[in-house]
């Protein structure tokens, strides 16, 4: 009798313990969504889109407290984010900074992505240093690229898009790009980082950007928004 008491009662402490694991994930959801860094602490402000997020309500975007928006514009040797020019047009129309993200690709040759880019991107004087995204390893390129190659090709995509744009670009490295070829300390370049609530350190020097909360929920957007802050 006593241990079918004893198995009642652990039951009930696991239905208790999982009802408070609920809770808090669910509390922590909600904070999230509406969650921003200080801006006493970080004033400027602003956001990352592109295709995936749908259409963007740039005037409510801007109510929001976004200062700039960096548009996803092109990807590898090939691909162009759909949403790109309507998106300039939007973020132009509502007076926010702007600025291009290029979807790095190890695999293929920089003066192919660089032709991609410019052929997307507009030369402005107005536009804010082009991010270059560094997500995607080597390991798996069809044919093997050394991690020398991946350095010197990543320079000569930069010097490219530089020379089209007249700004030193910023370099978007993911935690695992990072880990796996300690870029930050190879090409000197402004870091932007990204880590959920927390300032990123995995760069080993002060970012730049930083992508604080990438599912901030906003009328602006139907999906989570990328919200990204600059150093002061």
């Amino acid at each position: 009798m006593a241990r079918k008491k004893n198995g009642r009662l652990r039951l009930r402490l696991v239905g208790v313990v999982l009802l408070l694991a609920l809770a808090g994930s669910g509390w922590a959801w909600w904070h999230l969504a509406g969650w921003t860094p200080s801006r006493t602490e970080f004033p400027v402000q602003g956001v990352e889109v592109g295709g995936e997020d749908g259409p963007v309500d740039w005037v409510a975007l801007k109510a929001v407290g976004a200062d700039f928006a960096y548009l996803d514009a092109s990807a590898s040797a090939f691909a162009r984010d759909p949403q790109f020019v309507e998106n300039l047009e939007g973020a132009k129309a509502a007076k926010l900074q702007w600025g291009a993200v290029h979807r790095y690709d190890p695999c293929q040759p920089a003066d192919k992505q660089a032709a991609n880019f410019v052929t997307v991107v507009p030369r402005d004087s107005a536009m804010l240093p082009a991010a270059v995204w560094l997500d995607q390893l080597a390991d798996d390129c069809p044919i093997k690229v050394s991690d020398a190659a991946v350095e010197s090709e990543l320079t000569t995509f930069l010097n490219q898009i530089e020379t089209h744009t007249g700004k030193a670009a910023i370099l978007k490295v993911s935690r695992s790009f990072e880990r796996r070829y300690k870029i930050a300390a190879r090409v000197d370049r402004n870091v932007w980082l990204e880590q959920l609530r927390f300032q990123p350190d995995y760069a080993g020097r002060p970012w730049a950007l930083w992508t604080a909360n990438d599912r901030l929920s906003v009328p602006a957007l139907t999906g989570g928004v990328r919200w990204v802050v600059v150093q002061p």
